[in-house]
């Protein structure tokens, strides 16, 4: 499935000196997810996207844009 949509996920996981595991293991994904999440090749589902947002206290258009 290609991506809709540009992303800042890595942007916002750096900034925390987050892995991709560290990421992953909060959120109960695998590391593969956050990675294909990250180069734009799998949208996340709506509930795995409002935890990525409650996670890193962003809104859901600051992480995830059209």
């Amino acid at each position: 499935m290609t991506s809709e949509f540009t992303n800042r996920l890595k942007v916002f996981r750096a900034e925390r000196n987050w892995t991709q595991t560290d990421l992953a293991d909060q959120l109960g994904v695998s590391r593969q997810t956050i990675q294909a999440l990250e180069k734009g090749r799998y949208d996340p589902s709506l509930p795995l996207a409002f935890r990525i947002s409650r996670l890193l206290n962003q809104p859901i258009e600051a992480i995830f844009v059209a």
